[in-house]
């Protein structure tokens, strides 16, 4: 089975659980309406059904193979990546001033899902090449700008991130890449970097690579690191291309997934140095970066969703066509075999999957609607408030969903039973695909920390009160819905955002005089996060939900099925919430009671 872009799906999460329309409102997207947006949407999920999505196994049989120092990708990735740019899909959320189209990042992610479903390798490659479209944006000198971004933009050319080093992961201040600087204002760079998604690749005629070196003299640790702008091939005065840049892929890594998108071992520098050009100040490039981190970060969360999404798919299919078994209690003879959708335990993981993947939707979405408000608001306070709230979601978004998406992925091939771990089915390839995401753009672990050191207490705790003060209205809206559904609801909801709420009190108190016993309950409260606040969004769009269907609504069975969701997911995973309390206060008490010792005894 190939992939059907969810639109209607996408379309609810979009109207009615984080208020598109609102986006619309502000007048700040010219041309932006419900039309447009269903036009978008539309041709968007044709291109990934039809043009991506064919090639999600051929790039994982075929991988990419390292010929005299080129990477030669899968077969038909560069017509595949030729028809997204010549459709104008990499230009959609960016500005005119640079031939893109100017569109919401909202809508840029809804996009984004089908292209990282329809084929999770190919689909690296543009979202590598938007981060640097943001750092150059926001750094980088009007030279850099006037030379790169239209070409970058527009996709002709894409980008690379280049952080991490043989002795430098997450402590990226630990990195050895050097930076030279020149009479001309140029630098030498010289270093080698590992990781390195689509380092080199045959589907655009350049590629930019973000580097992060240290200059002669620039102190220890992050303080210490700028950033670089190194062209595979220099660009002459006219734009046309010149000589070939002393930066060259030097390896590729065997994976356990996305075979597809080659992973390069970059050196920069073996001859003369590769010539490199400064982004922003110099001492100051992890300032730089994190504005291309970030935006990945969402994205990589998206990633989580678009490959439980997926496996989704292929799992209802199975269970729709697989016969085994026989209603309870009666023999074999009695009745033919029934389709194993019928039986309860996979309709559990069915239920599980497909409520998962609407509340990690909607944590991404509400993320970039957040950033979209944060730069689109006619008022400053919005605009200052929306800024604190995309901040505290974006680890949540990253860390949540694709911890999800590995979950998720793992049951689509539950559900397969023994044909999900022979690799003909698919299943399989979606679990391994899906593993890289918790890992990306800092890892799970990082993006924990983060919120629970540094995001619970933006704005002395407002953000995080705020976001709790949405959810408590959302479950008073519930309330006032006489059902038996929201009634299940409410019951759940309610203590969730208590424990959630207690939890971030906790850590607010915490954090200020025990670190590391906040740090030992990161984790755990990140999960608690994610869980309450997918939860809460099901529950504001099955309420309106209820509304429409008070209204005549004719799609009173698919609206239906968005309460039973919400329903699902607040009973059988939200109401997971106060145990987690438990793992978020236990300190480091437990954690540090054996010793590294006593561990390999």
């Amino acid at each position: 089975m190939s992939y059907k872009a969810p639109i209607a799906d996408i379309r609810f999460t979009l109207d009615q659980i984080v208020d598109f329309d609102a986006l619309i409102a502000t007048q700040a997207f010219e041309g932006l309406d419900s039309d447009l947006v269903e036009t978008i949407l539309n041709e968007a999920g044709k291109l990934a059904a039809s043009v991506m999505a064919p090639l999600n196994k051929v790039g994982d049989e075929h991988g990419a193979r390292l010929e005299d120092r080129s990477v030669k990708t899968a077969p038909g990735f560069a017509a595949a990546y030729r028809a997204f740019v010549d459709g104008g899909w990499n230009a959609v959320p960016f500005s005119a001033d640079h031939g893109g189209q100017g569109l919401p990042w909202t809508l840029a992610i809804a996009v984004q899902e089908m292209w990282h479903a329809a084929n999770m390798a190919l689909g690296l490659c543009p979202m590598l090449s938007q981060g640097a479209v943001e750092a150059i944006s926001a750094h980088g000198s009007p030279a850099l700008k006037a030379t790169y971004l239209d070409r970058l933009v527009s996709g002709e050319w894409t980008g690379t991130m280049n952080l991490t080093e043989p002795q430098a992961g997450s402590d990226v201040g630990a990195l050895t890449t050097r930076a030279v600087p020149q009479a001309d204002g140029t630098y030498r760079i010289y270093g080698t970097k590992i990781y390195i998604t689509f380092g080199d690749h045959d589907m655009a005629e350049n590629i930019l690579h973000l580097v992060l070196a240290r200059l002669p003299d620039a102190m220890i640790g992050t303080r210490g690191i700028s950033l670089f702008l190194v062209p595979k091939f220099l660009v002459n005065a006219d734009g046309t291309l010149g000589a070939r840049n002393d930066a060259y892929c030097i390896g590729l890594e065997e994976k356990l997934g996305i075979h597809g998108s080659p992973t390069c071992t970059m050196a920069f520098g073996e001859g003369e140095g590769a010539i490199g050009y400064l982004v922003g100040a110099e001492n100051r490039g992890m300032a730089c970066m994190f504005t291309m981190m970030n935006n990945a970060r969402l994205s990589v969360g998206l990633q989580g969703v678009a490959i439980a999404e997926r496996a989704f798919q292929l799992g209802l299919a199975y269970a729709n066509d697989r016969r085994q078994g026989k209603p309870f209690g009666l023999q074999h003879d009695v009745r033919e075999m029934i389709p194993i959708v019928a039986h309860p335990d996979v309709r559990r993981m069915l239920l599980t999957m497909k409520s998962t993947i609407a509340a990690t939707r909607a944590i991404c979405f509400a993320t970039a609607m957040a950033l979209d408000l944060a730069r689109a608001h006619p008022d400053a306070e919005t605009r200052e408030a929306q800024r604190l709230r995309a901040d505290l979601l974006t680890p949540i978004a990253k860390g949540f969903s694709t911890d999800m998406g590995v979950e998720m992925a793992s049951l689509g091939v539950q559900i397969h039973g023994g044909a999900g771990f022979i690799e003909r089915t698919g299943a399989a390839q979606h679990l391994r695909d899906a593993r890289i995401a918790p890992i990306d753009e800092g890892t799970n672990g990082i993006q924990a920390i983060d919120l629970a050191s540094r995001k619970v207490g933006l704005g002395n705790g407002a953000a995080i009160a705020a976001l709790i003060a949405d959810m408590r209205a959302i479950a008073a809206d519930a309330h006032k819905i006489t059902s038996p559904d929201f009634a299940v609801i409410c019951a759940h909801l309610d203590p969730a955002i208590d424990a959630f709420s207690e939890s971030a009190d906790w850590l607010l108190a915490v954090a200020k005089t025990a670190a590391y016993e906040a740090l030992a309950g990161a984790t755990p409260f990140l999960r608690q996060a994610g869980l309450v606040l997918g939860g809460a969004l099901l529950v504001k769009g099955a309420v309106a939900a209820s509304a429409l269907i008070a209204a005549g609504d004719s799609r009173k069975d698919y609206l239906a099925s968005k309460i039973a969701l919400a329903r699902f997911f607040i009973e059988n995973m939200s109401s997971q919430a106060k145990g987690l309390s438990v793992s978020i206060k236990a300190g480091t008490d437990p954690l540090y009671a054996i010793n590294p010792d006593m561990l390999s005894a």
